[in-house]
């Protein structure tokens, strides 16, 4: 689903001060940011329940090198 939605969204002045400060943008530029960012907390957590049950056929030297 990447359609473009119109929200309206009541938040305090001042933590949409702090954010954009934060981000040095507007409004609708801060907002994405904040909902990208807690995408990717959550691709973070579904990876760390992985952790210990994905094995790796390569080396870490394989990974590295590059045949192109």
């Amino acid at each position: 689903m990447n359609e473009i939605r119109k929200i309206t969204v009541e938040v305090l002045g001042r933590d949409l001060e702090k954010a954009q400060a934060f981000t040095g943008q507007g409004v609708t530029e801060t907002v994405r940011a904040g909902l990208k960012k807690l995408a990717s907390i959550r691709a973070q957590q579904e990876l760390r329940r992985l952790r210990g049950k994905v094995k790796f056929s390569m080396s870490l030297d394989e990974l590295r090198y590059d045949d192109e």
